[in-house]
């Protein structure tokens, strides 16, 4: 079991805390609000109300000690710095920091941090992706020029299976997932649909309509896939 210290508890942090501890992860949330210790407190394994920057505070619950650290405060800057280099000289393995802007990124860099988080720039490039293709309702980037996305089946392959569409061949991309939105009937008499997710699709299962394929690949590959042609 991973064990994590997520440090900052704003929207960022507190969500990152608790995603990773559905995931099975060991996550040690720590802020200097009260407030938002105490919300927290529930849903993660350990939470803590300290600064960040004593020392010896890290210390007493095991900061050094943990698999990854990742620095999510983002309004103060400073405290976001000092933090990074303190748990530096404490020998943590590995340290994830958030930057809100470019001089922070670039200060973060020497200090050799082992990933910076751009939350803005990120998610600004996501969301940028999925407005320019109407035919992309989903995308992760993976690195320039490459994504992961989520489309639902173009007209043209609906009846066909894998196999006979050809993606690795054909597109050039490949398919990971199919996501089936299937109907029922809930307490409340209220018809909706549960998601169901296959990560080892058949190769000779006909696709049908209403369903969403999970794609890898450069960003123009998936866009002439996500087309059918």
């Amino acid at each position: 079991m991973r064990s994590i210290a997520v440090i900052g508890l704003g929207v960022f942090g507190s969500t990152l805390a608790k995603e990773l501890t559905d995931k099975g992860a060991q996550v040690i949330a720590i802020d200097n609000d009260k407030n938002k210790v105490e919300d927290i407190k529930e849903t993660v394994t350990y939470a803590v109300c300290l600064n960040s920057l004593d020392k010896n505070a890290l210390l007493s619950i095991g900061v050094q000690d943990v698999d990854v650290a990742v620095v999510c405060i983002g309004d103060d800057v400073e405290a976001n710095l000092l933090t990074t280099l303190l748990l530096k000289k404490m020998g943590v393995k590995r340290i994830w920091s958030r930057a809100i802007n470019e001089l922070q990124k670039e200060i973060l860099k020497t200090l050799d941090v082992d990933q910076i988080i751009g939350l803005e720039e990120q998610m600004g490039i996501t969301i940028a992706r999925s407005l320019v293709s109407s035919y992309v309702s989903k995308r992760i980037p993976l690195s320039e020029g490459h994504s992961i996305a989520e489309i639902k089946i173009p007209d043209s392959f609906i009846g066909k299976t894998l196999r006979e569409i050809e993606p690795r061949t054909e597109f050039k991309v490949n398919v990971v997932g199919i996501k089936y939105l299937i109907p029922h009937v809930n307490s409340s008499g209220e018809r909706e649909f549960k998601e169901v997710f296959d990560d080892i699709p058949s190769p000779d299962e006909e696709l049908k309509e209403d369903v969403f394929l999970l794609i890898a690949g450069s960003d123009k590959n998936i866009e002439r896939f996500a087309k059918g042609k």
